[in-house]
């Protein structure tokens, strides 16, 4: 991207009406089709200036703290190199080594950690009904700190991947769209086919095939969301996507096999997750610390997941697709039969095929970090944009 192509985009921006300076961002669907649009134009902007070697360097001090109840590889190093990227230093919050352990409410944590703070990105997806809620607890607690005079900077509480949504992941699969299709525009009329797929573990969140219907369908794509009986989604988040297909004249269906979803489809996107139902169940054994309750569900999810050993992608599948030659996308790690499991998720020619596509698509996922905080942190984004262009051009 040539500088004239910088402050063009830097335009495109401008003219995008925004509200996210001091908010959270907890839910795609909770914003703005331009707030989305300016995430995705700062995103990509961010990444041409770092392959051109221009810092975006925003903050000269600060911290990023962040909560990870989850294990995680590539978000949790695309945060840390984002926050870097921006200028902030970057602090873990281990709950075991804290007062946290010793019954220090979020309402008091929430305020300690964010003196300095201009950020906190908090991953919390095991519990269903439990990861956003908690997020929204920490958001109200700073909220009120700030309001009251105790914080006199409000940090944006980013969501990291909850048991709803995952936000970033679904706003890094929607830059690998973009830049597949060549942009936002082109995305409509596209099928993608989101379905289950089997892996030989249970207990994988909804978060990510609910957020890539809530948000794909925003943009007029068809969506066809496909799982065997009894793996639903949360009912609320697929009257979100129906929603939105009726209103961006796309489409939204629920079909009964794999095969059905990748007839014809532009793009799939085969992905294991818990039934609706098991999540609840697993919940309420989770927050009663019944271990036998867990062995015996999961031994119960495991013997219902070999029944649908059929739903992989592999290269039959794929012959369906439009000419054959779909895009394959992943949230990664991915289930591979004959690597990483002996039955899984996709058959390793497939993924071989599409390898390097999946980690370009985990690429856009530290960009689009660092765009949520600047934009939930940075009261004129345009201005600031320009002074580190200009910034550059004069160093």
């Amino acid at each position: 991207m040539t500088q004239k192509q910088l402050h063009a985009a830097i335009k495109e921006l401008k003219k995008l009406k925004l509200g996210m300076f001091n908010k959270d961002f907890l839910l795609t669907w909770e914003k703005s089709d331009e707030e989305i649009k300016a995430v995705v134009l700062v995103a990509e902007l961010f990444k041409e200036m770092h392959k051109a070697g221009i810092p975006f360097r925003t903050f000269s001090t600060g911290l990023a703290i962040s909560i990870f109840r989850d294990k995680s590889t590539r978000t949790r190093f695309s945060f840390a190199s984002a926050v870097n990227a921006l200028g902030l230093g970057l602090s873990e919050l281990d709950e075991e080594k804290s007062q946290v352990a010793h019954g220090e409410t979020v309402r008091e944590t929430a305020n300690m950690i964010s003196f300095l703070t201009e950020t906190i990105g908090i991953r919390d997806d095991m519990f269903l009904g439990e990861g956003n809620r908690y997020m929204r607890e920490v958001g109200a607690a700073i909220q009120e700190g700030f309001e009251k005079g105790v914080l006199h900077r409000r940090p944006s509480v980013v969501n990291l991947q909850c048991d709803i949504d995952h936000p970033t992941q679904a706003l890094a699969d929607l830059m690998q769209l973009r830049s597949h299709f060549g942009s936002l525009e082109d995305l409509r009329g596209k099928k993608i086919a989101m379905t289950w797929a089997y892996s030989p573990s249970y207990g994988k969140p909804l978060s990510v095939p609910q957020g890539i219907i809530g948000l794909m369908t925003r943009f007029g794509m068809n969506v066809s969301l496909a799982y065997p009986k009894g793996y639903d989604l949360i009912p609320d988040v697929v009257k979100v996507a129906k929603k939105n297909a009726g209103q961006r004249r796309g489409s939204f269906a629920i079909v009964e096999s794999m095969e059905e979803a990748f007839k014809e489809a532009d793009v799939v996107y085969p992905k294991s997750w818990a039934p609706y139902q098991v999540m609840q169940r697993r919940t309420e054994l989770l927050n009663t610390n019944d271990k036998p309750g867990l062995v015996g569900l999961e031994k119960e999810c495991l013997a219902n997941n070999a029944k649908f050993r059929s739903w992989e992608c592999d290269e039959r599948k794929m012959k369906l697709t439009k000419k054959g030659k779909a895009l394959y996308m992943h949230c990664l790690p991915a289930d591979i039969s004959g690597v990483s499991c002996a039955q899984g998720e996709v058959s390793k020619n497939v993924f071989d095929k599409y390898r390097l596509a999946t980690y370009a698509e985990a690429g856009f996922k530290p960009f689009v970090i660092a765009s949520i905080i600047f934009l939930t942190r940075i009261e004129n984004p345009v201005d600031t944009l320009r002074k580190l262009i200009k910034k550059r051009n004069h160093g």
